[in-house]
């Protein structure tokens, strides 16, 4: 069992006006079972629009998009807009009894969602129990018209997102997870662009393929959907320029390989500047603990024009699945652009602190019906040993319509109490979370992390408050510690959750609440009719 520490301060600020001179973009997204074919084997799985990954949206800085969720599938579903800040209206955030109740089957909801300084990559995916194994589509935001990249124009621009395949239902392998109490079944595959690639057995069609011109450069936009895995990628004999991260610019900076949380976006740029032939990209996990696949996925750049390709295409060499460093040292360099043009905020004054310690607990099984975590005992999860459970309706509506007994407000700034939250072995009498519900995050800055217990005094003044990283998904390093700062300027209901799956299951999730601040526009606004029902 590892602990882990969180550093988080906010302070209310207004919120500012949407663009009046922004597009609307109308979408309409059906969900429905759309039988699949992979790794030798067919199942019936859940899609948008027939298709998995599903539709990529196209719009500008500060517009606006219209999307129309049809549920014609036969399991509820929600639709979260992941990064996107959706100023003073919640409502169509969709993480599932946070912001809104399940999209039920036969029955539809009407998204607005409303873009403001976001730009370069976000992404879109089911928040429904483990839908977004297949339920998920990039979201590319283009600078507003007249305004270029802070880099040259590529030659192209294409979405690469990391996926996972199971060969049994998803739905199956949930429920047999919460029923063994232990890690869950490790996947069949990983997956690029909804492909597993020709390594995997009945996949050598099945893999995707890039065409390049040499001499050009290319913008390649890495989403990590992968449910339970930091991944590495890289190319072989190409290195890259990181030039943005979950939709921010990032100062530009050369590498030969990416690490990338789930959730989390890397936008990069790549030279066809080899030899023409053809390359495999590819992608692993970073793991050290728990359960995992151990394979690699590919896909092909293949240059264009006359030459005789290698079969099979050049493999990169990988970091190990266990480099740590390797891991670290690329999150640590990302910087915020920090421009004349492209300007940040970072808080310098703190109103408020928080000191969450990030957990996986056990609790005890009854001795004639053993679980399957350690000790025969059942995994959990918390932050500040509090964890969460789901309630039967969401906490945005309880929370807007006054509500009672749906969650609590009390959750605690700090650790009940103090002892070594990074010591390789816990006591078994602080195994054992409380139940709870409690108080996603706004879009952060990443000021400091290291390793080992966070100190109050010495490490605080090691924060970088001049170009910190603007994120909306971190890792915390193992038996480490990361401090973030964010405005609390959004009213409203946001969650904050580990981005694995697992975890999420196990209850390390809370929900932070932002009241409104002072004058109209510094207040949430009201619910659409049409919200879905409990």
């Amino acid at each position: 069992m590892k602990f882990f520490i969180l550093i988080f301060t906010l302070f209310l600020l207004l919120c500012g006006f949407v663009p009046s001179h922004a597009m609307v973009h109308r979408h309409r997204f059906v969900v429905q079972d759309t039988p699949y074919s992979r790794l030798c084997s067919n199942k019936t799985i859940l899609t948008v629009n027939g298709t998995s990954p599903g539709p990529t949206i196209y719009v500008r800085e500060g517009d606006t998009l219209a999307i129309d969720v049809i549920n014609n599938a036969t399991e509820n579903i929600t639709i979260h807009w992941h990064g996107v800040k959706q100023p003073r209206y919640p409502w169509s955030d969709g993480p599932e009894y946070i912001t809104q109740c399940p999209i039920q089957p036969g029955t539809q909801f009407s998204q607005r969602i409303v873009l403001s300084d976001e730009i370069g990559t976000l992404w879109w995916h089911a928040h429904s129990d483990w839908s977004r194994a297949t339920v998920y589509g990039a979201l590319i935001i283009y600078p507003k018209k007249g305004s270029d990249y802070p880099f040259p124009k590529p030659a192209g621009e294409i979405p690469i997102i990391l996926g996972e395949w199971w060969k049994s239902d998803i739905q199956a392998v949930l429920n047999d997870f919460i029923r063994s109490g232990g890690d869950p079944n490790i996947s069949d595959a990983f997956l690029i662009n909804g492909q597993p690639g020709d390594l995997y057995p009945c996949s050598s069609s099945d893999t995707f393929k890039l065409t390049v011109d040499h001499g050009k450069t290319y913008l390649l936009r890495m989403i990590n959907n992968v449910m339970n895995n930091i991944m590495f990628f890289k190319i072989a004999n190409h290195n890259i320029t990181i030039v943005g991260s979950d939709g921010a610019y990032t100062k530009p900076f050369t590498s030969d390989y990416i690490t990338i949380s789930p959730g989390q976006t890397i936008d990069f740029l790549s030279q066809a500047n080899q030899r023409p032939s053809h390359y495999y990209m590819a992608s692993r996990i970073y793991s050290v603990a728990g359960n995992a696949d151990n394979t690699t996925t590919t896909a092909r750049i293949e240059y264009s024009g006359n030459y005789s390709a290698p079969s099979p295409p050049l493999l990169p060499n990988l970091p190990e699945t266990d480099d740590t460093p390797a891991s670290t040292s690329f999150t640590a360099r990302l910087r915020s652009l920090a421009s004349k043009d492209h300007p940040i905020n970072v808080p310098k004054k703190v109103d408020q602190k928080f000191f969450f310690t990030l957990s996986i607990n056990t609790f005890e099984c009854p001795p004639d019906a053993p679980c399957q975590g350690p000790g025969a005992a059942r995994f959990r999860a918390s932050i500040n040993n509090i964890t969460f459970v789901q309630p039967r309706i969401d906490i945005l509506q309880a929370y807007y319509n006054r509500i009672r007994g749906v969650y609590g407000d009390d959750f605690p700034k700090n650790p009940s109490f103090p002892f070594n939250y990074t010591m390789e072995t816990v006591p078994r009498a602080l195994r054992t979370p409380q139940n709870g519900t409690e108080v996603r995050v706004l879009d952060f800055y990443v000021v400091g992390w290291g390793n080992g217990n966070f100190d109050r005094e010495r490490d605080p003044l090691n924060y970088n408050l001049d170009d910190p990283p603007l994120q909306n998904t971190i890792a915390v390093p193992q038996n480490g510690w990361t401090a973030i700062r964010f405005k609390a300027n959004n009213p409203g209901v946001w969650l904050m959750h580990c981005h694995l799956e697992r975890h999420i299951t196990w209850g390390m999730e809370m929900t932070f609440i932002v009241k409104n601040g002072k004058g109209p526009d510094a207040k949430m606004l009201p619910p659409p009719p049409d919200m879905p029902r409990c």
